[in-house]
């Protein structure tokens, strides 16, 4: 058998995803599904990968939607460049996306909004050197060996695929970006959900590295900087007015206080311009100027949210239990015990 088709799924869900899988191009003999129900994704994807018959293992999220060529495309790619191991796509938001959904998925696709990481959210150039910025678990095709190797790393959620991703480079594994293989995925319908969503993806950071490592992708640590450079800014502002009772303009603030200076307000100043200047930009590359209104909040949100998310995990690796989540971090019923069936969707 060509391929194994792998879902990770919740006990709670179902997988919409068999609904495309159905509609794929490509002989029914040559693939088959297997989906693992647990509520540990990373330990689900592995059981699925021991489980595999395929020589090659391809990661699907459950709600995700693939194009019917999906198959066919992989099996010409691999073809075609037999020493990559590993290979994967973007994960797009679907046409039909709405409201905060869709604008959010707007700023995931912005240089401004993720930097590198839009790799994984937008069509870019195929690329035979991949990193974590561009693949992620919800799209990743892999030849069988490489889960000989290594795993995925079954206490860290979300994050686990970034990880898996470095694993596999410091294994020797060539893995490769190709914008042949589509999935679509939904963004979080709500504030509350995205917010929920970038502090968990920067709650993990700490604990898939040390932050000597962090150091050399500097631009994962800035959003923890710049927050903390606003708390401190809104802090000083605040203790100062309640000291003169508000009495007295911010301009005397500002004159009187050494922290207040034209330097002190570059970087609020330099955030505003930027995100105003790439709101405009990412709204005329997506065809919706109105877009432009909501962006540079969507920018904040993921900044911030991300960047308390990272300081969250530090303290928390350093200062308390040492695991990301309880729930993963150590081995409970839920976790063990893993439903696994071989789905026949045919």
């Amino acid at each position: 058998m060509k391929f194994s088709l792998i879902i990770p799924l919740a006990p709670e869900r179902d997988a919409p995803i068999l609904e495309s899988i159905k509609q794929l191009d490509y002989p029914k003999k040559d693939f088959h599904v297997v989906v693992v129900a647990g509520r540990n994704p990373s330990e689900n994807r592995n059981k699925g990968a021991e489980k595999a018959k395929g020589e090659i293992l391809v990661f699907l999220d459950d709600d995700a939607i693939i194009h019917k060529d999906y198959l066919r495309k992989a099996d010409e790619f691999l073809k075609k460049y037999p020493w990559i191991d590993i290979v994967g796509g973007p994960q797009l938001s679907p046409f039909e996306e709405k409201g905060f959904a869709k604008i959010s998925g707007y700023g995931l696709t912005s240089k401004f909004g993720a930097w590198s990481v839009a790799h994984r959210y937008s069509m870019r150039k195929e690329n035979f050197n991949a990193d974590e910025s561009m693949l992620t678990s919800a799209n990743l095709i892999c030849r069988k060996d490489v889960l000989k190797t290594i795993k995925f790393d079954t206490n860290l959620f979300p994050g686990e695929d970034p990880k898996f991703i470095d694993d596999a480079k410091k294994a020797g594994f060539k893995i490769a970006y190709s914008p042949e293989f589509i999935v679509y995925h939904k963004r979080r319908p709500t504030i509350k959900a995205f917010m929920k969503q970038m502090f968990n993806y920067g709650k993990t950071r700490p604990f898939k590295e040390n932050l000597r490592e962090t150091l050399k992708k500097p631009y994962f640590l800035i959003p923890s900087l710049f927050l903390v450079y606003l708390v401190a800014f809104l802090i000083i502002i605040i203790s100062n007015l309640t000291i003169t009772g508000n009495a007295v303009g911010s301009y005397w603030i500002f004159a009187k206080i050494p922290f207040f200076n034209v330097l002190n307000l570059l970087p609020a100043t330099a955030y505003f311009i930027l995100s105003i200047i790439f709101a405009i930009h990412d709204s005329i590359k997506n065809h919706n100027l109105g877009a432009a209104i909501f962006l540079p909040f969507i920018y904040l949100l993921i900044h911030m949210s991300y960047g308390a998310g990272m300081i969250y995990g530090f303290f928390k690796k350093n200062f308390t239990d040492k695991s990301v989540n309880s729930e993963f971090g150590k081995k409970s019923k839920s976790a063990t015990k893993i439903a696994m069936v071989e789905k026949t969707i045919f």
